[in-house]
């Protein structure tokens, strides 16, 4: 999965406002729960986001570049058998955030993805 340039980051305004400007973003509750960061791919980004975060305003979006994050980021089977992407190894650096945009989730768990997303 080296040929990604970004995996992206769903975060709660409330999780990741603190963390804004600061060296590292400790994830949301449940990256601590499960002892990695979760990460979608910009093609499992509406399911994850559908699944996960129906109803929901408030939502960041994190496009995180993978040469960043080097062998932290590791690829597992998780739904449906697809290979997602999930950081080890403590926290993530901001500096390898390349952009963040704010994010809304209809209760149907239908959203408008920014342009940016590839």
């Amino acid at each position: 999965m080296s040929t990604q340039q970004f995996v992206y980051k769903i975060a709660t305004e409330a999780a990741f406002g603190p963390a804004r400007g600061t060296a590292e973003f400790a994830g949301m509750p449940i990256d601590a729960i499960d002892g990695y960061m979760h990460f979608s791919t910009a093609e499992q980004l509406r399911e994850t986001l559908r699944l996960h975060f129906a109803g929901q305003d408030g939502l960041v979006l994190l496009a995180v570049r993978c040469a960043d994050l080097g062998n932290r980021l590791v690829w597992e089977p998780s739904r449906g058998g697809a290979l997602f992407p999930h950081l080890y190894g403590g926290p993530l650096p901001n500096a390898a955030i390349a952009w963040e945009a704010p994010l809304s989730v209809a209760a149907d768990g239908s959203c408008t993805l920014p342009e940016a997303v590839r």
